[in-house]
């Protein structure tokens, strides 16, 4: 492993196997978990790291060796954001108490790496005989069960509750995003709270981790609130603790985040929770009992942000908060970065609870308006400021690193263009109309065409992410060494887009309908033709039935599934009919 263009750390480090793993562990095809099976031009890409069997091995070194670099002297794992953190005062480096502090994109990271690691490695191991492979397995399996534990602590421990009065600051500021309709505050406030109860109610439920203490307050009608993840372990939270006494974790640190929640990490937290109960993670079986109970707490918290990031952003029923773009947050600041980031909490609620068509297409006409404010897939302007989303990137202060001696640390989000893409395809994925999905699929394409231009040309990260410059001509800064948190991002787009592409395409009732009264009238004229005597003439002709016959078959095997295929067999069966026919008339005529 190495590090790119921001240098080892334990993101960038679980990023770039991420890049493997994620493909490897969640499209069957990339699968390389059983040697014998594996595709070969899988294989062949991946050559240089030896043949189908050596692969699977090199892995799980490669990973014990990341689980050991990231673990202390004294057995904690590390979730630091090290070389990712960026100082607020170019003048003053951060100190190395501040760059060790732990990070949510850390924690979410690893939730995802470790499952994909104890997954892989428990289809890997009933390929195996030989013992040394087998206790390599067995070792890296204990780790990545320790990390995964850690991480899940970690992420507990940085959720947190922004509770704030109707009237103060941020009370205001949340008003107003709230109110298109041009109310009365008072009405607004009354009219969230209500819209919020569920919300408030379930709230009462967290009694793990942060946040616990905030809720307390909720009872105050002149009181609304913020839930969601701050960006590290919040400053005073209590300790986890673990029922199984056999688990060794080590330390729980100290956190110095704000209790504030930040857009960001929300949805990377979201993002990593949703792997602790996916249906891979269910059949697997992949969690043990302490991991199944700390699962259980944190899709509480998964379940109540949903509700309330999608509650905020479609409370308008005329105009959406979330059609009002840019986003503003509670402490007044706006940009389009955050629209696209309540618009993937909405999403991922909205796919969730299966929403309806209509819903999912104003999702859609936001992440199309935003596609072009953006300039992914509008042309910029000469002197356009769109452009710094994408070059350094969104950039926001990590209030409390402070705390830990130095300058404030900032954090940047380069990701623009593929979660827009992600999240395009994630409704194209739930949508039931086929119309609406062709739009958000050739929206897509106009996404994936600008990423394609972003591509890294040169040198060791070829065909790798993220040469902004090579898209935006007024971009000036280059940098040939590949981003993994970029690549990393775009690969999962890469299997969103195969997962998609691998279900069943939407039914269109007109299509069925038409492609029926084909197939019947196709049966009817090849039962003529059989009457008339066409199974007794020469072997051309029976031939020819023959195929009728077959192509019939299959159309209505894939009527139900497949219409535009079984129109498409019905036509051709009703061709063929036809052109006997009208051979056996031009006979006739002839006689």
């Amino acid at each position: 492993m190495w590090g790119g263009r921001d240098r080892a750390n334990s993101i960038s480090d679980a990023e770039q196997l991420l890049c493997l793993m994620t493909p490897a562990t969640t499209v069957e095809s990339f699968a390389l978990d059983q040697p014998n099976a594996t595709d070969e031009d899988v294989a062949g890409s991946l050559r240089l790291l030896g043949d189908p069997v050596e692969v699977p091995q090199r892995l799980v070194r490669i990973l014990t060796e990341y689980m050991e670099r990231y673990t202390d002297a004294e057995g904690t794992p590390i979730f630091a954001g090290d070389s990712y953190f960026r100082s607020s005062d170019p003048e003053r480096e951060p100190t190395d108490a501040q760059i060790a502090l732990d990070v949510v994109d850390s924690f979410a990271m690893s939730v995802t790496l470790t499952l994909a690691t104890v997954g892989f490695l428990q289809v890997f191991r009933a390929e195996l005989r030989r013992e040394d492979i087998l206790a390599e397995v067995d070792r890296l399996a204990a780790l990545a069960s320790t990390r995964l534990t850690a991480a899940m602590v970690g992420l507990l421990r940085s959720f947190t509750v922004s509770v704030f009065d109707a009237d103060s600051r941020p009370g205001r500021a949340l008003v107003r995003t709230a109110n298109q309709s041009g109310q009365p505050s008072r009405q607004v406030v009354d009219s969230l709270r209500r819209a919020l109860r569920q919300v408030s109610a379930t709230l009462r439920e967290v009694t793990i981790g942060s946040g616990a203490e905030q809720v307390l307050d909720l009872d105050n009608p002149n009181r609304l609130f913020e839930c969601g993840w701050s960006w590290g372990t919040v400053k005073d939270a209590p300790e986890i603790v673990l029922e199984d006494k056999r688990i060794d974790i080590g330390r729980q640190r100290e956190g110095v985040a704000e209790a504030a929640p930040y857009l960001y990490f929300t949805v990377v937290a979201l993002d990593g929770i949703a792997a602790l109960f996916s249906a891979r993670t269910r059949i697997l079986g992949l969690l043990n009992e302490e991991q199944q109970r700390l699962a259980r707490a944190l899709q509480l918290r998964w379940d109540i942000t949903q509700q309330y990031w999608s509650t905020i952003a479609s409370f308008d029923p005329v105009r959406w908060p979330l059609e009002d773009i840019p986003w503003r947050t509670t402490d007044e600041t706006e940009n389009d970065y955050y629209s696209l980031m309540v618009s993937a909490v909405t999403v991922q609620e909205l796919e969730s609870r299966r929403g309806s068509d209509v819903d999912l297409a104003r999702v859609g006409r936001v992440l199309e308006e935003l596609g072009n404010r953006g300039r992914v897939t509008r042309r910029p302007l000469a002197q356009d400021g769109s452009l710094t989303l994408h070059s350094p990137g969104f950039t926001f202060e990590l209030v409390g690193s402070e705390e830990r001696g130095g300058p404030r640390l900032t954090w940047q989000a380069s990701d623009f263009s593929p979660l827009l893409l992600k999240r395009t395809l994630q409704v194209a994925g739930v949508v039931r109309d086929p119309d609406l999905r062709g739009r958000l699929l050739a929206q897509s394409d106009l996404v994936w065409d600008h990423l394609v231009k972003r591509r890294l040309t040169d040198g060791n990260g070829r065909d790798l992410w993220d040469q902004p410059a090579a898209a935006f001509d007024q971009i000036t800064t280059v940098d040939d060494a590949p981003s993994w948190y970029y690549t990393e991002r775009v690969v999962e787009c890469l299997v969103a887009a195969a997962n998609l592409v691998g279900r069943s395409p939407l039914r269109s009732s007109q299509l069925t309908e038409l492609a029926g009264d084909l197939l019947n009238e196709a049966d009817h004229l090849f039962d003529r033709e059989l009457m008339g005597g066409g199974g007794d003439a020469g072997p051309a002709l029976r031939h020819a039935l023959q195929n009728a016959r077959a192509s019939l078959r299959r159309a209505r095997q894939l009527l139900s599934d497949r219409p535009g295929t079984a129109y498409v067999l019905a036509s051709d069966v009703l061709r063929e009919l036809d052109r006997l026919a009208a051979a056996r008339q031009n006979v006739f005529e002839a006689d």
